[in-house]
Parts: structure tokens; C-alpha cells; sequence
């Protein structure tokens, strides 16, 4: 028979074994929940994601600014 481990080994095996039986979609819906709480934040650091526009709208302006000069 397999002995359990005892002292802080023990408490790292237990908490690996609980992390590792987290289903693999339940860990991406929490990383996709996360992301929109981060991005609803005004204040954040880094890099900001951009909003894209349609490619249509944005090739008929720079069609229109060459025409233009």
C-alpha cells in the first residue's frame, strides 16, 4: 500500500491533486470571465485593445483622403 505523504509535502501533493481535477473547460470560462472583468477596467495598465471598425469603412476613407491630395 501507498502511504500518504505527511508535513508540507503532503499539503502540496493535496492541493496539485485538487488543481489537476479542475476540468480544462471550467479553467478556460474562468480565464474568459477574467478577461472581460480586466478589460471593463478604465484604468489599466499596459497595452489597451483596440476596437476594430469594419474594412470596408476604413478602405472607402483612405480611398477618399488619396483622392483628395
Amino acid at each position: 500500500m501507498k502511504q500518504k505523504p505527511n508535513g508540507e509535502f503532503g499539503e502540496f501533493d493535496t492541493l496539485v491533486g485538487r488543481v489537476l481535477a479542475v476540468p480544462h473547460s471550467v479553467i478556460q470560462k474562468r480565464v474568459a470571465e477574467a478577461r472581460e472583468l480586466a478589460s471593463q477596467n478604465p484604468n489599466k495598465r499596459g497595452p489597451k485593445k483596440r476596437k476594430r471598425s469594419t474594412s470596408t469603412a476604413s478602405r472607402a476613407s483612405s480611398v477618399r483622403k488619396r483622392r483628395v491630395s
